[in-house]
């Protein structure tokens, strides 16, 4: 395909093995044209960070804007590879991507949020509930995240932490998990100068972070820190569902305290048959007394499974825990890369890194 001026529709982009198609003007990104038409390609940070929306070219011509090396390597470029949110079409192209959903999107839409509750969790992990517009109810899946825009225009992205069907109940709202990053100009506010009633602004949802229902595989469900936020999601969602696929999750913290919903967790258990719990700590000291699993929580997975080769993994937290779980369940596990689902939580100074 030669490289030709857009027709004023733009240009045809093509996702195999799905077939799926949609157009893209040469002023945006391949990833904001999906968006913006409802195809559910796979992505998390939108910054060229994380590299969750690597995919094959095919064929066809793109222009790639600054990105880190971690999340699309020049071995990687030189094998046709693309990071949709920072490509943008010069031709028709043709995309592979496995993870192309086929649920419909639902619409990303701002609005106006008023903070309900600012809730300790630990000496740096907040709950934050926030109410949203009346009659005005958000669709998401679970496992999504939604933006705060800032009074400068930046943005901050948090995923919500609980499934959609639990904003019925009155007074619980949108829950967000936010740990404070000391010098943060959003968390510093929200761990200072927040206020119950203020408002802020916010867009969503957005994100491919969400179960894909239609397999029947077990769940390897990874989360480290505040990454569980998602994973919470996920499993109230199942619950609801009456889905009974075999789930264990492990979650990782470098302390006790970091694991802040450990309580909630157990309680699950209970109501969950096939729900097993595998919690880890990194770096606990005397006086914690902890006696459970120790090390890095992407390693106890390996500790305990030989072979994931049938299973689905969904990883959330940290991007050095979710690419070296990637890379080592895929390398040493057997497991299929299309059926591991991540969502690497970047701040703005990993964006910010060469």
């Amino acid at each position: 395909m030669t490289s030709a001026a857009p027709s004023e529709a733009g240009f045809h982009i093509t996702v195999e093995p799905s077939g799926r198609h949609f157009t893209a003007h040469a002023d945006e990104t391949i990833l904001a044209a999906g968006i913006r038409q409802g195809i559910g390609l796979p992505y998390g940070c939108k910054d060229g960070a994380c590299g969750s929306c690597k995919c094959k070219k095919l064929s066809g011509t793109v222009t790639l804007g600054l990105h880190q090396s971690k999340a699309l390597s020049a071995d990687e470029e030189l094998a046709g590879y693309v990071l949709t949110c920072c490509a943008r079409a010069e031709s028709d192209v043709v995309l592979e991507s496995r993870q192309v959903t086929e649920a419909g999107a639902f619409p990303i839409r701002k609005m106006p949020v008023r903070v309900l509750a600012i809730t300790r969790q630990s000496h740096d992990v907040v709950m934050l509930r926030l109410q949203l517009p009346a009659g005005e109810p958000l669709q998401f899946h679970a496992g999504q995240y939604i933006e705060f825009i800032l009074r400068d225009g930046t943005r901050r992205s948090y995923s919500m932490a609980n499934a959609p069907h639990t904003l019925l109940e009155p007074g619980t709202g949108i829950e967000l998990h936010i740990r404070h990053l000391p010098g943060g100009k959003f968390t510093d506010h929200v761990f200072g100068a927040m206020k119950e009633k203020e408002i802020l602004r916010v867009e969503g949802p957005y994100g491919s972070f969400f179960l894909r229902e239609e397999s029947d595989k077990p769940l390897v469900l990874l989360a480290s820190g505040t990454g569980f936020a998602p994973i919470k999601a996920l499993l109230e969602h199942m619950k609801l569902k009456g889905i009974e696929r075999p789930a264990t999750l492990y979650w990782g913290g470098r302390r006790p305290e970091d694991l802040y919903m450990d309580d909630w967790v157990r309680v699950q258990l209970a109501e969950m048959p096939n729900l097993r719990y595998v919690p880890v700590v990194s770096n606990a000291v005397p006086e914690d007394n902890w006696r459970g699993r120790t090390g890095f929580v992407h390693r106890a997975v390996m500790e305990d499974f030989d072979d994931l080769s049938g299973y689905q993994v969904y990883a959330c937290g940290a991007p050095i825990v979710v690419d070296s779980a990637k890379r080592d369940y895929v390398a040493e596990r057997d497991l299929p890369e299309e059926e591991f689902f991540a969502d690497a939580f970047t701040t703005e100074a990993d964006k910010a890194l060469p």
